[in-house]
């Protein structure tokens, strides 16, 4: 295990699955195995598996991708050497077109699961993630973010990674500890859609920038296509809730992922576990219609995995359940809905009870 992992194991043992974390699989990110901008579905499979399977998977950022320079240029101008730069980095900005009106994300995938069909749950359980630079960047500027007019030029800063110590060296008076997550996990949409946008998050997941969704979480995800179709990208290093000015610290990181399926399970939208808490989301361009989908997913999920009357179940959302905003700047807002689990006495190592689960 990596110290990463060891780390999320002593926190949480619970959450992290028993058998070696060692993948069954590794998905490299290549010119034919990343989309750039966009999700689509029913695409030729980048790696087919079985439920259960564990996959490591590498990601790449856009960050030194999107200007006329080539990354090793930009990334010369802060002072990174040739040789931190990624090769992977070089040869999709060489051989890889975004295309007209896409967004920015890289995101490798898909991965098919088997056996996933329209009205399945897909969890996505995060074992590991493992930095493959020592540097990221925060991006901003005119028109971005929450205070869309404050900035009059655009400013990408460089933040390097003191990854023995585990902090973000944002100044000389400032470290932030890290906290590794994948901004961007998602299923393929439906495919009534077409080619949607990396941008704005949705039932299928998407750039939700939910920073609970680092080491020893569980990511819930609807499943709408066969296969279920996974794509990951858009690593942060860390993150405030809200990604207040349109980015984290953007970088190249590589997940661990195992995949669990859960048979004839329908959930609406994306929802994670941790060790301490449940969350669901609401998700709307309306912040206050997307508070409402929440907390109203918050009072579904007490009902059906813990039992309760709506009555008690909308009782105890306003007694111990905080509400957040998990992501204010990509068109559409996402708010969740935190339910502690040290609340109850009783509470399964996951969510979701056996049965209607394929685990190999």
């Amino acid at each position: 295990m990596s110290k990463n992992t060891l780390a999320a194991a002593d926190a949480a043992p619970h959450r992290i699955n028993p058998r070696s974390v060692a993948p069954d699989a590794k998905l490299l990110s290549t010119p034919d195995t990343i989309l750039w901008g966009y999700i689509a579905a029913n695409l030729p499979p980048a790696l087919t598996i079985k439920p259960g399977q564990i996959v490591e998977i590498q990601a790449l950022s856009h960050q030194g991708l999107t200007s006329n320079k080539d990354p090793e240029s930009f990334f010369a101008g802060y002072g990174i050497p040739a040789q931190e730069v990624l090769p992977d980095a070089k040869a999709v900005f060489a051989e890889v077109k975004r295309p007209k009106g896409a967004s920015v994300h890289i995101l490798t995938g898909p991965v098919y699961i088997e056996g996933a069909e329209p009205g399945d749950t897909v969890e996505v359980r995060v074992l590991d993630i493992e930095f493959r630079v020592p540097y990221g960047v925060n991006n901003t500027g005119p028109g971005k973010g929450v205070l869309p007019h404050l900035l009059k030029e655009a400013v990408a800063k460089l933040i390097r990674i003191d990854l023995e110590r585990r902090v973000a060296l944002f100044s000389d008076d400032i470290e932030i500890p890290l906290n590794p997550f994948m901004g961007i996990m998602a299923v393929s949409p439906p495919t009534s859609l077409g080619m949607v946008s990396s941008t704005p998050p949705g039932a299928w997941g998407g750039n939700i920038d939910l920073k609970f969704t680092g080491i020893g979480s569980s990511l819930y995800l609807p499943v709408f296509n066969k296969g279920a179709q996974f794509f990951t990208g858009d690593g942060h290093a860390v993150q405030g809730d809200g990604e207040a000015d349109g980015g984290a610290i953007e970088i190249s990181l590589k997940p661990t992922l195992q995949f669990i399926l859960h048979k004839g399970k329908s959930i609406k939208l994306p929802r994670v576990e941790t060790a301490t808490d449940y969350l669901t989301t609401g998700l709307d361009v309306d912040l206050n219609v997307a508070t409402r989908m929440a907390l109203a997913e918050a009072v579904n999920f007490l009902q059906t995995e813990k039992g309760m009357t709506a009555a008690n179940a909308y009782a105890l959302t306003s007694l111990a359940v905080d509400l957040g905003i998990g992501e204010a700047v990509d068109i559409i807002n996402l708010v969740y809905a935190k339910i502690p689990k040290n609340i109850f006495r009783r509470n399964p190592p996951y969510c979701f009870t056996p049965g209607g689960e394929m685990d190999a």
